[in-house]
């Protein structure tokens, strides 16, 4: 048996005392999801689980976890995740974090994209956001067949990050135009709460 150790990043920095946070991403097959077993990890190191992100991903299952705690407490996750990133199966990354700096000029959108699978449909999503500098908060997309005619299919949803200065029927107008010209069925909405 091969011995992998747990690879930790280190991105240290001055932080307040109580706002010590750790991201962990652990990728393994679906079968032995490593979600309990983090989360027990978390806790059991005097930790608090802060977000968590789960996705099957093909026969894996990926796992993003945000932890917080005191000083002593992010070592000893740290130390216990160094013990258990030695299973073949797993694998493991983690470094110290710092809280998202709130965003409050930023408007929530959220974009929904059914298209005939072609390549390079997300690639043109990305490309249009990223040239206009809106964040992409929140992304999943995924091909399948279509059930009443067999047709290869794409959809995609988004949540993205507008500026509030930017005005909004122009960018909906030149986000229409991109996806009439690539024909894409696609809709972007505000995020209601």
């Amino acid at each position: 048996m091969t011995v992998k150790p747990v690879t930790t990043l280190n991105r240290s920095s001055s932080r307040p005392a109580a706002g010590h946070q750790l991201l962990i991403q652990a990728v393994a097959p679906a079968r032995e999801s490593p979600l309990l077993l983090l989360s027990r990890r978390i806790a059991d190191a005097g930790c608090n689980l802060v977000e968590s992100r789960v996705a099957t991903v093909g026969a894996d299952v990926s796992v993003l976890l945000l932890a917080k705690g005191a000083w002593d407490a992010i070592a000893k996750l740290e130390t216990a995740l160094a013990r258990i990133g030695r299973d073949e199966n797993l694998h493991l990354l983690s470094y110290r974090t710092e809280a998202r700096d709130q965003q409050s000029h930023l408007l929530p959108y959220m974009v929904e994209l059914v298209a005939a699978d072609k390549p390079g449909v997300l690639v043109e999503l990305i490309d249009f956001f990223n040239r206009r500098k809106i964040s992409i908060e929140q992304m999943s997309s995924m091909r399948y067949q279509a059930m009443q005619t067999g047709a290869e299919m794409f959809q995609a949803q988004l949540t993205i990050g507008i500026p509030a200065e930017t005005r909004i029927a122009e960018l909906r107008d030149e986000f229409m135009e991109m996806c009439d010209g690539l024909n894409l069925d696609a809709i972007m909405d505000p995020v209601k709460f």
